[in-house]
């Protein structure tokens, strides 16, 4: 399942369609009430934990680039991690993996019980008018990747597109559905370092992209711990049943992959001990939680894919505090 999901509908929003509602609107007519619910939710935008596993990776490399390139200003570095946040919140990915993942998911979502209360499985959107709604979400997306990223960003990020549309699909033939999902949310490890130098810094960035991949591993499989029963009654594949009992060890080889890989990066970008103080809290906190999960639990397996948004912002804040610190260390400009 997607990263940004809609775990638990609030009641609010996850009221059956009324008696002037059950009867599905034309393919272009004006949206009811219950339908402007729905598309709210299918874009997860009552649920912002999507959008951080997104944007902190992207945040991560902009402060990286702005440690190794003392032209970059911090205000620069700050406007450019800011611009970000609505391309990562709704248009650069967000909303369009949510719209196509309920999509393709409709006959998968109604069957499982943490689910079956999203918006087209329970009848307050249409199929028919979710494509349309997907339809527009694509274009503007485009429009907006077109008009706002530079172009090395941009073009390092046309190769992962086609993931959005395959990944929702992963779960019917693949327990590894959490690869791709990896490889599409965090290209940010790259995209934000384009962004202010224009070119790619590979040595420096392939660690880090490829740690916080393993870090998308480790969340992923304990979460979809969650849905084991249903997916098996339905026949679908993750990597929780793949690795069953074995869950916490696997995911803690993948964890310690993803902090050294990251760690390793920073060195080599030439971060030092305010960065590394950091991580070592990072990989505390997520160690500490992921050894005290019980995958047999749902709320523990939710708690520890909620912990992502904290360990992200500890592993940025000591990006940020560690390029500031070197730049006041030897006299630069901040």
């Amino acid at each position: 399942m997607v990263e940004s999901r809609n775990d638990e509908t609030s009641p609010l929003l996850a009221t059956a369609p009324s008696e002037t509602d059950k009867t599905p609107p034309g393919l272009m007519n004006v949206p009811t009430w219950t339908e402007l619910q729905g598309f709210w939710e299918l874009c997860r935008l009552h649920n912002n934990i999507g959008f951080w596993v997104v944007w902190l990776p992207t945040a991560w490399s902009i402060s990286m680039a702005y440690r190794a390139n003392t032209s970059i200003s911090a205000l620069q570095a700050l406007l450019r991690a800011a611009e970000y946040i609505p391309l990562c919140f709704g248009i650069k990915s967000l909303a369009q993996i949510m719209t196509i993942d309920d999509i393709l998911d409709e006959d998968v979502d109604a069957l499982v019980e943490r689910t079956r209360l999203r918006p087209i499985p329970r009848g307050a959107v249409s199929l028919k008018r979710a494509w349309l709604f997907f339809s527009v979400q694509a274009l503007v997306g485009v429009f907006c990747a077109f008009s706002f990223l530079s172009k090395p960003a941009l073009y390092v990020s046309i190769p992962v597109w086609p993931l959005y549309i395959i990944y929702p699909t992963c779960k019917r033939w693949t327990n590894l559905a959490p690869v791709p999902l990896g490889i599409m949310f965090k290209i940010g490890v790259f995209m934000g370092w384009a962004d202010m130098v224009g070119t790619i810094n590979w040595h420096v960035l392939v660690p880090v992209y490829i740690g916080a991949c393993c870090w998308t591993l480790t969340y992923e499989t304990v979460y979809q711990h969650q849905d084991k029963l249903d997916d098996v009654k339905i026949g679908l594949h993750s990597p929780a049943l793949f690795v069953g009992a074995h869950t916490l060890f696997v995911c803690t080889i993948t964890a310690l992959l993803f902090l050294s890989l990251v760690s390793y990066g920073a060195f080599l970008n030439g971060h030092s001990w305010a960065f590394f103080s950091a991580m070592s809290i990072a990989a505390f906190l997520l160690l500490n939680r992921l050894w005290k999960t019980d995958i047999d639990v749902p709320a523990d397996c939710k708690r520890l894919f909620l912990d992502t948004t904290l360990i992200g912002n500890i592993i940025l804040l000591g990006f940020v505090v560690d390029s500031l610190f070197y730049r006041v260390s030897q006299g630069l400009e901040i």
